[in-house]
Parts: C-alpha cells; sequence; structure tokens
C-alpha cells in the first residue's frame, strides 16, 4: 500500500511563500508522474504542477510563482509557493502514479490533503 503524507500547509498574508512537501511510502522512483493537485469548495480538483522524470508542467495561474521538484533520496517531492495570492488558498494534493504491468494498468495514488489559506 502506497503511501502519500503531505505537510506545510497553514495561514499566511498574500505575497508570501510556503512550501509544501510530500513524502512518498516506498522510492518515488517507482512513479510515472507526480504532482500537486488543489480544491475549492464546490469546484474540480485541479492540477497545480506535475514532474515527469525531469519536466515540469504548471498550470497558467501558478507559472512564475510556483515551483515543483523532487528529492530521490528522501523520496519527497516538494511544492515551493511563492508570491501567494488569496486565490491561492485550497487543499492541496499529493499525487503520484504508476504503471503496474502485472494488472497492466495505471495505478493513481493521493495523499490526504493540507490547507492553504492565504489572507489580503
Amino acid at each position: 500500500q502506497v503511501q502519500l503524507v503531505e505537510s506545510g500547509g497553514g495561514l499566511v498574508q498574500a505575497g508570501g511563500s510556503l512550501t509544501l512537501s510530500c513524502a512518498a511510502s516506498r522510492s518515488i522512483f517507482s512513479f510515472n508522474t507526480m504532482g500537486w493537485y488543489r480544491q475549492t469548495p464546490g469546484k474540480q480538483r485541479e492540477l497545480v504542477a506535475s514532474i515527469t522524470g525531469g519536466r515540469t508542467n504548471y498550470a497558467d495561474s501558478v507559472k512564475g510563482r510556483f515551483a515543483i521538484s523532487r528529492d530521490n533520496a528522501k523520496n519527497t517531492v516538494y511544492l515551493q509557493m511563492n508570491t501567494l495570492k488569496p486565490e491561492d488558498t485550497a487543499v492541496y494534493y499529493c499525487n503520484a502514479d504508476r504503471w503496474d504491468g502485472r494488472l497492466g494498468a495505471t495505478l493513481d495514488y493521493w495523499g490526504q490533503g493540507t490547507q492553504v489559506t492565504v489572507s489580503s
């Protein structure tokens, strides 16, 4: 059973910074893509940033402000969030997926989420 545990959320003023961490219970080399999503009440979960190997991808709304990175030795993925805005307020979820050859399917894993609140 794979576990993803997020940490680092909290309350910050607009313009401030936070770093989210996602610690995996197994080597992150086993995952194809790892990413961060966010969700606000009444809205669909949206992709914020993802990393596949060395390639990164960002939502337009966070480009230039957020950075995703990985530490393979610590089995951890980070999301550095700078110049935070009130509209960044959401529950942030860590996601990872991997291909399981035995099952012939892509398996998807989610963390429990961490709240980020940006005050104006």
